[in-house]
């Protein structure tokens, strides 16, 4: 009797923990939820926290709401003048609601990725088709995904139940074909702007030149001004002196003249003079006082 009664209670508790364990769940505070009966919604959206079914008859999933992200393939786009680009990007989507994702991809993230993927590559297919290739290299990257990252987030959101909070480009390369015609174009323009610049240099230094050589020029008329003005005042007051000297000893003025013309005439080697013995020029050479002698 005691052993079939201990049998009970073992069975019994053994069934209440089964019951339990099968009847109760806890939704994790990342994640949201919907109860099933035979596959059919009967309980939407469901919260973090503990949570009761009916064992056997219903079932729970669960769906992670955190940021999610789809490293999508690089992908070759035509811009706007048909020129080629190859795009490596990558998304950042959310579940937001439940009910919906379920329904569209039966809670299987891998079916969402698929789903997603090529919808991301057409919103940025018609994005890169409206731009031209200097848009895309001059345009900040976030900027440029603006406008596709609104497009998709409304479009997801009523097709999968999901929000697309970010689009990202990793890379954009370019063929080698359009690489070379791009590089060679970016050359052409940085010589183009180079001969601009340098036309403006010398346009400036043939200006600064010309400035500089009509200052010169005025400073030079100014000094030869002032210089024949001092040179014609100088002049004026070596006459003056000369003449003031003249004045006050007539005779030994020009006994001191006489010396200087001796003196210059002789100052070469080998000069010879040929002049009349009698002449004045040797007045003072014949006598002290410049008479002639008798």
């Amino acid at each position: 009797m005691i052993n079939n009664r201990s049998l009970l209670i073992v069975g019994g508790l053994a069934a209440v923990a089964w019951l339990a364990s099968n009847s109760l769940y806890v939704v994790d505070e990342t994640e949201r939820a919907v109860k099933l009966r035979f596959g059919e919604i009967i309980e939407e959206n469901i919260q973090p926290g503990l949570h009761f079914k009916v064992p056997i008859t219903q079932t729970v999933r669960t769906f992670d709401t955190r940021l999610l992200t789809l490293d999508t393939d690089p992908s070759r786009y035509l811009t706007l003048e048909q020129k080629a680009v190859i795009v490596d990007s990558y998304v950042q989507w959310q579940v937001v609601n439940p009910t919906q994702y379920y329904e569209a991809t039966a809670g299987d993230e891998l079916m969402a990725s698929r789903l997603i993927q090529p919808r991301v590559d057409e919103s940025l297919r018609n994005e890169f088709g409206r731009l031209n290739l200097q848009q895309i290299i001059a345009e900040r990257r976030d900027d440029l995904m603006t406008g596709p990252t609104e497009e998709l987030d409304k479009l997801l959101r009523d097709e999968l139940g999901v929000a697309v909070r970010d689009i990202r480009v990793k890379r954009i390369d370019l063929p080698e074909d359009v690489s070379s015609a791009v590089y060679e174009r970016m050359r052409s323009e940085r010589e183009r702007q180079a001969r601009e610049w340098r036309a403006q240099g010398q346009e400036e230094a043939e200006r600064i030149r010309a400035n500089a050589d009509r200052r010169r020029q005025v400073l030079l008329a100014q000094a030869r001004a002032r210089s024949e003005t001092l040179r014609g005042e100088g002049d004026a007051e070596a006459a003056a002196i000369f003449s003031d000297a003249y004045g006050k000893d007539e005779e030994f003025f020009s006994f001191w003249r006489s010396l200087n013309a001796y003196r210059e005439s002789f100052a070469g080697d080998g000069n010879m003079l040929v002049l009349d013995p009698s002449s004045d020029f040797f007045q003072y050479l014949k006598s002290p006082q410049g008479t002639s002698e008798e």
